[in-house]
């Protein structure tokens, strides 16, 4: 057994009564008796931040996913939803996450919509949030995004953090430092999940913060981070998915990968298994879990072998679930979806004339990706034009991008160009995009991007690719156009279909949708499009597509 108390590894029975573990010890006997002699024991992992919108998988359908990888916590900020549908969205989170053997906590989003710099289908104040403070599966208030806003003393930004002062309050300060991080924590924010620099680490570890280390589909920090942890301050960092695609849980796991990962980069398993348990457990408050010890609940992970990480059964609260690394019977998942939660999209009609974009003869603003990261940089390039209207420069990989609103039917529409997304042909659209979740395209000509625009307003909400006269594939989400019904497998195979197609296009990115979907967040540096407009981050304000004409 791994005690992550001692930091020990010692062998010995486990005495579980009623969910909870009553004795950990030589010579314990019971009504029944499970024998793992051989094997190796963990407490059930924790995931500390978890988008399951991004998933694209409801409540039931994650749980179901993530309990045979040895899972059985999450906590979850459903500020994608809450931007679609508000406090109605919320509360369908917490209704489709109850009574499944798995718990699922949340934090109360603090920044709906994430900025000013977009349009979202929802605003919540601090009046609206006082709603959520007391529910018992809701533990503070979620990643304050808006850090520009709390230095500047926004009113609004500093009443939401009174409102849950008493609860944790979760970060996001990428890139934030000196002075400026510190008046951040000055407020009481607790953790960050945005830190990719071993610098930026330090800094933040030294100040008091928990540094959550991300690997998730897109953003991938382990490599740079996991060197910060010595055993003077491991107890300051735990290990989160922040958003992960359903084809990467079926690929490679969730927290057992990460914990895989740790220890193939040398990190001891007792601590690599503190990171995914006790230190999440306590940052949360959430004291009946973390470890193996009485008193806490029975949430054991029996593996087969501790490198490999391979889970062979686990318990909930004392009840096996997972028996030959496969799910016990799982009959869950049959919430009723409400109509509300189907009909999101409001999105007025997108002409040529919307997407078109005047060249006026000098260089332009490009978004550039970058490569196994969220972050983008801001280039100025030459574009060509036709007849006075930018076009595409499919060899140097500049494309156009477009984010359509989708929740007003105001028609509004944003315009941009992308470096990095790979496409020869075609065009791609999706209405996940961070964190508003309007309809976001990017494509070679301006009518494949409509016909792929026009494909995700038909089904209600989903990913399309486009290319010739049709569309080549698609996925629906058709629950607030981010979450499908569908199970892991299932989806699985919808997504496979997409992705080959969008590669037939040329697209090398293994996951181009979900790096698509951040090009419109505009909390994140440098250069983000939105609805409203081509956002520099660092300056927190709109810019011009192109610079100064010439002379």
């Amino acid at each position: 057994m791994i005690n992550v108390f001692s930091g020990e590894i010692q062998e010995c029975d486990v005495a579980v009564c009623e969910g909870v573990i009553v004795g950990l010890g030589p010579e314990y006997y019971g009504e029944e008796e499970i024998e793992v002699q051989g094997k190796w024991l963990v407490p059930g992992l924790m995931d500390g931040h978890l988008h399951i919108e991004s998933t694209m998988l409801l409540p039931s359908q994650l749980a179901a996913a993530l309990l045979p990888h040895g899972t059985t916590t999450i906590v979850s900020d459903p500020h994608e939803i809450a931007n679609v549908m508000g406090l109605q969205g919320v509360r369908f989170m917490l209704e489709q996450s109850k009574s499944i053997p798995f718990d699922i906590f949340f934090m109360a989003p603090s920044c709906v919509p994430a900025t000013h710099l977009e349009t979202a289908g929802a605003s919540l104040s601090a009046q609206d949030l006082l709603a959520l403070r007391d529910q018992p599966r809701i533990l503070g208030l979620a990643e304050m995004m808006n850090f520009p806003g709390l230095l500047m003393g926004d009113e609004e930004v500093l009443k939401k953090i009174l409102c849950f002062r008493h609860k944790v309050l979760d970060g996001h300060s990428p890139l934030l430092g000196g002075y400026d991080l510190q008046a951040y924590l000055t407020a009481g924010i607790g953790s960050d999940h945005e830190t990719t620099q071993f610098s930026e680490g330090l800094e933040k570890v030294a100040s008091g913060m928990m540094v959550m280390i991300r690997e998730g589909s897109s953003a991938k920090n382990m490599e740079a981070l996991l060197p910060l942890v010595n055993p003077k301050n491991a107890h300051r960092f735990c290990l989160v998915t922040d958003d992960l695609h359903a084809e990467d849980i079926d690929k490679r796991g969730h927290l057992d990968f990460l914990l895989r990962k740790a220890m193939d980069m040398g990190m001891d398993p007792v601590t690599a298994v503190r990171l995914a348990t006790l230190n999440p457990a306590h940052y949360f408050g959430l004291r009946d879990r973390g470890g193996l010890a009485p008193g806490l609940r029975a949430d054991i992970v029996v593996l087969d072998d501790l490198k490999d990480f391979e889970v062979n059964r686990v318990f909930k609260d004392g009840k096996q679930v997972v028996d030959g690394g496969g799910l016990i019977e799982w009959g869950q998942g049959a919430h009723r979806i409400p109509p509300f939660a189907r009909n999101t999209m409001n999105m007025a009609s997108v002409s040529p004339d919307s997407i078109r974009i005047p060249h006026p003869g000098s260089k332009a603003r490009v978004i550039e990706m970058v490569p196994g990261q969220i972050i983008t940089h801001a280039r100025h390039e030459e574009v060509p034009a036709r007849d006075g209207v930018v076009v595409p420069d499919v060899e140097r990989d500049i494309l156009k991008l477009c984010v359509v609103e989708r929740h007003h039917a105001s028609g509004q529409v944003g315009l941009g160009l992308v470096r990095g997304f790979g496409l020869q042909e075609g065009a791609v659209a999706s209405s996940v995009a961070h964190d508003s979740h309007n309809v976001i395209a990017a494509g070679v000509n301006d009518a494949e991007i409509l016909r792929a625009i026009e494909g995700v307003k038909t089904m209600g909400g989903g990913l399309v690719v486009a290319g010739g006269e049709g569309i080549l594939a698609q996925v629906p989400l058709d629950v607030a156009g981010l979450m499908s019904t569908r199970s892991l497998s299932a989806l699985i195979s919808r997504l496979g279909g997409v992705k080959r197609a969008v590669s037939r296009l040329g697209c090398p990115l293994a996951d181009p949708f979900m790096m698509l979907s951040f090009l419109a967040l505009p909390v994140i540096p440098e250069l983000k499009l939105t609805d409203r407009g081509l956002v520099d981050v660092n300056q927190f304000a709109f810019v011009p597509l192109f610079l100064e004409q010439r002379g």
